[in-house]
């Protein structure tokens, strides 16, 4: 029995979709970040209760911490994107939240534009209202903690054997935690990045996606929380092959996810086949029901030629292309392929 729902949510399934291809699905994968760093924070008294908690957040990280406040008697705010509609933002205020919604012009640029003014008005909010504490999910380590509980979960489904776990690179906060955790149970867990074109993260800004970036695995910005020595190899996807991958998932397997979760079967798929008999995970990070107009109605949907693409193979930044690119990382620090692509 659970004392509170935000537990109930945050707990995943493993489900096998092929003989070595496996998903972590989640209803809410970052309340695993949320309630463990607000209770962490709470118990070192770096917050009392009833302070406000604040973040910038493109959907699930302000729904998870809403949720830990509601648990936790903490007030929360959220500086959302531009993508949250209005019936995210009323679940928000339902929950006790206040929002701040951040306005930028349409355009090409309104991705990385709206990660720039969330944390504009973030700022501004430090400056003015004392009391609140900013969470920082992109750069404080605290958002590692509550993954170890998954990790052991994860370890004890695959009985300690060795496996891949396929994650989207995101903030870092979730490959990364769960990573550091497994590899203290196990030494044989590879880790496999995916993340779109137009990201910072992994340098794939200069290629541009002429469709749309894709929120939630990449970012404009520099992520404090991203070890780049974590990971085995790193996947670029494009938005086309993304929304045909995440609509196959659901259509072949009933997996209905988000985007990003396509994102990382259509790597997960492509790893499994390199190497039989090993056991590919990959993240399911939340359900696609605010995807539903955006990528499951999307006309060309429904094209299932994307599982017989192959990626790219490149052994240099400067080598990436779309629809889908793929790089051994071999766990190293990413200034030294920035010093390979200024070559």
């Amino acid at each position: 029995m659970f004392d509170h729902i935000a537990d109930a949510m945050k707990q995943p399934d493993v489900v096998r979709l092929d003989r070595d291809t496996y998903v972590l699905r989640f209803e809410m994968m970052k309340l695993y970040s949320a309630l463990e760093a607000v209770r962490h924070l709470l118990a070192t008294g770096v917050v009392e209760p009833g302070d406000t908690l604040m973040d910038s957040s493109s959907g699930t990280y302000g729904y998870s911490l809403a949720l830990a406040c509601h648990k936790y008697g903490m007030k929360c705010r959220i500086v959302c994107s531009t993508k949250v509609d209005d019936n995210v933002r009323r679940q928000f205020e339902m929950l006790g939240a206040e929002v701040d919604q951040v306005r930028v012009p349409p355009g090409p640029l309104v991705d990385k534009m709206d990660q720039g003014a969330r944390l504009a008005r973030v700022a501004e909010i430090l400056e003015t209202e004392p009391g609140v504490h900013w969470m920082r999910q992109y750069h404080d380590s605290v958002h590692y903690l509550g993954y170890r509980e998954c990790a052991q979960f994860l370890n004890k489904e695959f009985g300690g054997e060795p496996f891949t776990l396929v994650a989207g690179v995101g903030t870092g906060a979730a490959s990364g935690g769960l990573t550091t955790a497994l590899r203290e149970l196990n030494d044989d867990v590879r880790l496999v990045g995916v993340e779109p074109f137009e990201s910072v993260t992994f340098g794939s800004d200069p290629v541009e996606d002429p469709v749309a970036s894709i929120s939630g695995i990449g970012s404009p910005i520099v992520m404090g929380n991203v070890r780049h020595e974590l990971f085995d190899r790193v996947h670029w996807v494009g938005f086309d092959a993304a929304v045909s991958a995440t609509v196959e998932l659901f259509s072949r397997h009933g997996v209905y996810a988000g985007l990003s979760s396509g994102c990382n079967f259509l790597a997960a798929r492509w790893e499994a086949a390199r190497e039989t008999g090993r056991p590919c995970v990959f993240l399911a990070a939340d359900t696609g029901h605010r995807y539903a107009e955006n990528v499951y109605a999307r006309p060309g949907a429904l094209d299932h030629g994307v599982l017989d693409l192959a990626p790219r193979r490149i052994d240099s930044l400067d080598q990436l292309a779309l629809p889908w690119s793929v790089m051994d990382w071999d766990r190293r620090p990413f200034h030294h392929h920035l010093k390979e692509h200024a070559q």
